[in-house]
């Protein structure tokens, strides 16, 4: 396993430990607004990134966001996650502020723009791996879900990741897979 990872999966255990402990009144003297958890396929083609070079593996996903601020009919939240591949292949962590809208029927759908840092290879070193350019990229995700309480939920979840052309390479990654969220 590489140093990299296992420093993200530290820092991914110490989150999902500090949100989880002592439940709602500890998480909450945090700020912490929920946690979520899922499994990711890696590098799924034929999304924003267009094509697949890397192991089609499976990612572990977990995230925690805080309390946020009310904005145009949605709420802003800053977001911590991580995003780890089983098998060595790119992982990352990031940080975002991501917009989530409550809708009918027990309904949410999020999206926001951050920063992720991650692992993988920034020039065309390695024929199995995605060359991205730079260490620091921007991060997308996107999320539709469902409310099966007022604590509980599932959602399908899509991250881009990629510089957006600002360096000499930017083939991008994408995932997408369901996740878990537990609210405070």
């Amino acid at each position: 396993m590489h140093q990299g990872t296992r420093v993200w999966l530290t820092a991914v255990a110490v989150a999902a430990g500090l949100a989880t402990s002592s439940a709602t009144a500890k998480a909450q003297s945090f700020g912490i607004h929920d946690i979520k958890a899922g499994l990711l396929l890696h590098d799924v083609p034929d999304l924003w990134s267009g094509f697949n070079l890397e192991n089609r593996y499976v990612d572990v996903n977990a995230e925690v966001s805080f309390t946020g601020m009310p904005f145009l009919g949605g709420t802003l939240h800053p977001v911590l996650g991580a995003s780890v591949n089983t098998r060595d292949d790119t992982s990352h962590a990031y940080a975002d502020v991501r917009w989530q809208f409550e809708l009918p029927l027990n309904l949410f759908i999020a999206t926001g723009l951050g920063v992720a840092v991650h692992d993988g290879t920034i020039d065309p070193t390695e024929a199995d791996r995605k060359a991205l350019g730079s260490r620091a990229l921007f991060h997308i995700p996107f999320e539709i879900g469902y409310r099966l309480d007022r604590h509980n939920s599932v959602s399908l979840f899509f991250e881009h990741t990629s510089n957006a052309g600002l360096a000499d390479y930017n083939e991008g990654l994408d995932r997408l897979g369901f996740r878990y969220g537990y609210r405070f």
